[in-house]
C-alpha cells in the first residue's frame, strides 16, 4: 500500500557492537566514507574503532557517541531520496542523529556537540552515579519503588522505553538498593547496568551547565519534519525549542514510550531504525505490535528496505 507515513528512528548508546558497519561499508564504500570524514573532525579513528574495536574504547561514551551518530547518518544518507520520512525520533544520543535528517542540525556540528558531550557526560562521572534497567514493573510502581529508596539520595526513572521497561538512575548505593527492593514490589528482574553515570537524572546538571556553551556555539534550524522530543514526548519543529529541549535531555528523562504513541497517534505505521543493531525497533515493537519495522544493520536489512522503498514509489 502506497502512500503509508514512515518515522526514521535514530538508536542511542549502547547499540555500539566491534564490527558495526563493517559488511555495510563492504558494500557501500560511503558509509566508509562518512565515519572517516567524522572521525577527521574529532581526531579518532572511528572507522577503525566501529569496524575492529577495542571494545573498551568503542563503549567509552565520549567515542561511542560519535561512533553511532556517524554510522546512523551514513546509514540515512543511503535511504535519503527513496524514502522520505513523515516524522523523525532517536532514542537519547540518537535524537543528535534525527536532527540532521530533519535538516536541524549540520553532520559535522552533530559530531562534535556529541563528542562534547559524551566527554562531559564521562567527566561528570565521578562513580558515585548508576543505572538499573527494572523489567516487569508499570511507571506507577517504579515512581514508588524510587520514593521507597530515595531517602539516602537520588533514585529516579531515566528512560521509559516501552511497557515493562523502565531504566533508573541516581547514587550508586540508591539504586543498588532499589534493584533489590523492585524484585520484591513484583518486578521480574532488576538489571544493573554497565554504565559509568547516573545520566538523564539531576546529576547530570554540572553536564548540562557546561554543554550549554557548545549548544550555543552551533547553528540549529527549523527541522524540515517534525521531531519527537524525549523531553516531552512531543513533536517539535522550530529551532529555539529545539535547542532548549537538547539542554533539558541530559537531566530529563527519556520519554520513549510516549514517542513512539505520539508517533502513532500522527499516523506513522512504518518505522526505520537506521544505525547499529535492534534496540529500538525491539522497543517499538513491545510497545506497539502492530507497527511494521525495518532494521539497517546488514546488507541484507538494506536491500529488503530498499525493496520497500521502490514499492513505495511505484
Amino acid at each position: 500500500m502506497a502512500g503509508r507515513r514512515i518515522a526514521f528512528v535514530f538508536p542511542g548508546q549502547g547499540s555500539q557492537s566491534v564490527g558495526m558497519g563493517r559488511a555495510l561499508a563492504s558494500e557501500y564504500p560511503e558509509i566508509g566514507a562518512t565515519l572517516d570524514h567524522a572521525g577527521s573532525l574529532i581526531g579518532v579513528d572511528l572507522k577503525e574503532l566501529c569496524f575492529s574495536g577495542p571494545e573498551e574504547e568503542l563503549t567509552r561514551t565520549s567515542n561511542a557517541q560519535p561512533a553511532i551518530l556517524a554510522l546512523s547518518v551514513a546509514v540515512y544518507g543511503l535511504v535519503s531520496g527513496r524514502l522520505e520520512p513523515f516524522m523523525v525520533a532517536g532514542h537519547s544520543l540518537g535524537e543528535y542523529s534525527a536532527l540532521v535528517a530533519c535538516g536541524a542540525l549540520g553532520f559535522e556540528d552533530a559530531v562534535r556537540l556529541v563528542r562534547a558531550r559524551g566527554e562531559l557526560m564521562e567527566n561528570a562521572s565521578d562513580g558515585s552515579g548508576t543505572m538499573c534497567a527494572v523489567i516487569g514493573l508499570d511507571l506507577d510502581k517504579v515512581e514508588e519503588l524510587c520514593r521507597r529508596v530515595s531517602a539516602h539520595g537520588t533514585a529516579v526513572p531515566a528512560n521509559i522505553n516501552c511497557p515493562g521497561q523502565i531504566v533508573i538512575s541516581g547514587h550508586r548505593e540508591v539504586i543498588e538498593a532499589a534493584a533489590k527492593e523492585a524484585v520484591s514490589m513484583g518486578a521480574r528482574f532488576a538489571t544493573m547496568l554497565k554504565v559509568s553515570g547516573a545520566f538523564h537524572s539531576p546529576l547530570m546538571e554540572p553536564c548540562a551547565k557546561l554543554f550549554k556553551e557548545h549548544l550555543d556555539a552551533v547553528h540549529i534550524a527549523d527541522a524540515r519534519v517534525p521531531i519527537v522530543s524525549n523531553v516531552t514526548g512531543t513533536a517539535v519543529r522550530s529551532a529555539s525549542e529545539i535547542r532548549q529541549l537538547l539542554l533539558r535531555q541530559i537531566t530529563s528523562p527519556v520519554l520513549w514510550e510516549a514517542c513512539v504513541r505520539t508517533m502513532r497517534r500522527h499516523g506513522v505505521d512504518v518505522f526505520v531504525e537506521l544505525g547499529a543493531g535492534q534496540v529500538v525497533t525491539g522497543l517499538i515493537r513491545r510497545t506497539d505490535k502492530s507497527a511494521a519495522t525495518y532494521s539497517t544493520g546488514d546488507p541484507a536489512e538494506i536491500s529488503k528496505l530498499l525493496l520497500f522503498a521502490e514499492e513505495e514509489r511505484a
